[in-house]
Formats: C-alpha cells, structure tokens, sequence
C-alpha cells in the first residue's frame, strides 16, 4: 500500500511537521510493508488561481514531489495546524487547484484520512472543513474515492512530542494517534480490495 501524509503547515519547524513525522512511525509500525512518504508545506509554492499556473512551468521540485507521491497514493492523511478555526489557507489553495477535471486522476480510488493539529485543545474544526471540501470536489467529480469518518484532533503536540517527533510517553496521546492509523488503514484495505472485486 502506497501512503502519502500531507503536513499543510508552512512554517519552518511547525508542531503539524512534528505530528506528521510521528504519524508516519505510528504507519511503518502498524503496517511495516507500506510505502509512505512526507511532504512539508514549509517548501509549498503552489499559486492560486489567477497568479500562476499549476504545475509552473518549469515544475518545482515540491510539485514534482506533490503530484508523484498523490498519483501513487493509496490512503492521503491530511495534516493541517489550526489557523483562526480552520485549516491552513495552503490546504484550501491546494484543493482549489486540484479540485477540476484537469487532475481527475487525484480523486479517484483514494481513501483520505483527515487530522487538525493544535498546540492546546483544539484540532477538530480544520479536520471537519477539510473533510468537506474535499467530499465536494469527490462528488463534483464523480470519482470513486471517500473521506474516512474518523478524524483524530491532536492536543497539545508540543507537550506530548519533542522536536524529533518522539513521544513523551502520555497513553492518551499515542492511543489516540495509534486508533486513528488503524481506522484509516483498515478503511484504505478495504476500499482497496473492493475496487479489485470490481
């Protein structure tokens, strides 16, 4: 299974960074097999409409990286820090420039799985506007993908993981990520097979 973790923070060094790097060990540990790549939204240079084509023209090494892993992908977790009650406006910008029949191909047979992450307790709004937007596009486009029900809300990262992505130990924390990666592996297995039997 091909797995892809979209960390939509832009900032150097974000606490999203820091929860994608330990969602991507909770993945290699539960499903050791997979392929799974990282993408950083510190390095994001995708223009909005009306300020650039997409891919540029030459392609950047992030959108190159972007549209290679996405294509490939199984299962997309979108990981997105809590900006004024919701998502990053890198998140929303991305999706406004794949959400046309141009880029078909992102939306169809893919499982996403959605997490908001926040410094305190918060984390749930992004995850649901995430969610729906992206049911939206997956049903304008009429493609064969869904949007797995089970977010997970990330509190207080930086008490609960260091720079590196390692846990401080807190049960609550890791058994809540650990539940999240099994739902969403699970959903991704499932859907995968049954578009097979199709």
């Amino acid at each position: 299974m091909n797995i892809l973790i979209l960390s939509t923070s832009p900032r150097q060094g974000s606490l999203t960074f820091r929860f994608s790097t330990y969602l991507k060990q909770e993945i290699q540990k539960q499903l050791p097999e997979n392929q799974t790549g990282l993408i950083n939204f510190a390095e994001f240079d995708i223009s909005p409409f009306g300020k650039g084509s997409f891919p540029s023209n030459p392609i950047s090494p992030f959108q190159e990286k972007l549209i290679g892993l996405w294509e490939s992908a199984d299962l997309i977790f979108f990981c997105s820090p809590e900006y004024n009650w919701t998502a990053s406006a890198e998140t929303f910008i991305l999706l406004e420039r794949l959400g046309g029949r141009a880029h078909i191909n992102f939306f169809q047979n893919k499982v996403f799985a959605l997490a908001g992450v926040s410094s305190g307790r918060g984390g749930r709004q992004p995850a649901l506007d995430m969610g729906r937007v992206l049911s939206k596009i997956i049903g304008f486009l009429g493609t064969e993908s869904v949007v797995s029900p089970k977010i997970l809300e990330v509190h207080e990262v930086g008490g609960n993981l260091d720079e590196n992505g390692q846990s401080s130990g807190n049960p609550a924390f890791e058994g809540s990520v650990s539940s999240f990666v099994e739902y969403s592996l699970k959903m991704a297995k499932r859907w995968k097979s049954s578009k097979a039997i199709d």
